[in-house]
């Protein structure tokens, strides 16, 4: 079974891009480079804490109570990406420098942003 954008075909383990949310410790997208096999970096229990946080940002108080967010109302209005990359330099340069703060917070916002963008772009 071949694939057109794969060099020789299709590799072995590889699952459409369509099943990565059930399968993210096998799948990958890069049709070009296979798999290295197990996460060097954690990355599925960061990602997994990330989408814990990004959920909790859907009932914190300011969340109660509203029919959109004020993230929604931005892209209604257009202004969606510069929002986004916007916030996303505000937590990068905020990193590491707000004492007794977990740095991670301002990463998970980070990526929270990165993700929002992502949608976007596949609009």
């Amino acid at each position: 079974m071949g694939n057109k954008d794969s060099c020789g075909g299709v590799p072995a383990g590889w699952i459409p891009k369509e099943n990565f949310e059930n399968d993210m410790d096998r799948t990958y997208i890069d049709n070009y480079n296979p798999p290295l096999g197990e996460f060097k970096f954690n990355e599925k229990v960061k990602l997994n804490k990330t989408l814990e946080y990004i959920e909790t940002t859907y009932s914190k108080h300011y969340a109660k109570g509203i029919t959109k967010q004020a993230t929604e109302v931005i892209a209604d209005a257009g202004y969606l990406e510069g929002f986004c990359v916007g916030n996303i330099i505000k937590y990068a340069q905020r990193y590491g420098k707000k004492e007794g703060e977990d740095k991670n917070n301002n990463l998970m916002k980070i990526i929270h942003y990165a993700v929002i963008l992502m949608d976007k772009e596949d609009d």
